[in-house]
């Protein structure tokens, strides 16, 4: 329901269903099924500019129209200002018919918008239109609510969530420090790993033993439950292909990765 609000859609209610259709679209294997009205919804986080974005947008729609038989609201997401350009139009034109797709610009956005949002969407504020003289309060208040609102089990998370997104638009030293100001006197492995080095460090609970072992299994399951909130659940040969990779700094590299790409199969390749 957060991105329903945030893109302006209507509805009661939002399910994440299994469209099964990666035989034919290979990214587009989930959708929303909202009631009242009735209809689904379709959205893509893109960090990075694709020319064809409208024409795999209307791919889908015509799919997933076909299985369902229920109208499709679609709508991308554009993270940062590399990822817009003259095919982001919202529109695609073919033959006589035009097809027509939302595009949110999240650096045109208030700060508001999302710090008084829902929780799930907090980590795009520092994406927003806030300068960069503000960000130390928007992380602030982002640590207000999250202490307060959030389950303890989600707050690394969301805190992680929130450094990744910060690489699409500030270099990971800013990041870093601007992340410290708030949270070092935090204690948990996720708060450590990011006040000590970052993404690029790696991901630490198990470094502090200094074995290489609990840095791979650490940095696998940071993959694994930040990609699974992206992507869904990894398939089998996904699994097994990440099962394969036993360098933590590769594992890591995946993982800094996991915001510029739209499927596990992008991410692997």
């Amino acid at each position: 329901m957060a991105w329903l609000r945030f893109l302006g859609l209507p509805g009661e209610k939002a399910q994440l269903i299994d469209a099964d259709l990666a035989t034919v679209v290979a990214e587009a294997d989930r959708i929303l099924r909202v009631t009242n009205p009735d209809y689904l919804a379709h959205f893509k986080l893109q960090a990075s500019y694709k020319v064809n974005m409208g024409d795999r947008t209307l791919l889908y729609n015509v799919v997933a129209y076909y299985k369902y038989r229920l109208p499709i609201e679609s709508a991308v997401v554009l993270r940062r200002k590399e990822a817009d350009g003259p095919a982001m139009s919202g529109r695609v034109a073919y033959g006589s018919l035009e097809f027509r797709y939302r595009v949110v610009r999240i650096w045109k956005k208030s700060p508001e918008e999302l710090l008084s949002g829902s929780l799930a969407l907090l980590p795009l504020a520092p994406l927003t239109s806030v300068s960069e003289s503000d960000l130390p309060d928007v992380v602030q208040r982002m640590e207000a609510r999250i202490d307060a609102e959030a389950p303890m089990e989600d707050r690394g998370l969301l805190w992680t969530t929130t450094f990744l997104l910060l690489g699409l638009k500030y270099d990971p030293e800013f990041s870093q420090q601007l992340i410290k100001g708030v949270l070092e006197m935090k204690e948990s492995s996720t708060y450590q790993y990011i006040l000590q080095g970052g993404m690029k460090e790696g991901l630490k609970e198990g470094m502090k033993e200094g074995e290489a072992k609990g840095r791979m299994e650490e940095a696998r399951r940071m993959l694994l439950l930040i990609g699974g909130k992206r992507f869904g659940e990894p398939d089998a040969q996904i699994q097994a292909a990440l099962e394969k990779i036993t360098s933590p700094q590769q594992l890591e590299q995946l993982a800094a990765q996991l915001f510029e790409v739209e499927s596990w199969q992008e991410l692997l390749k």
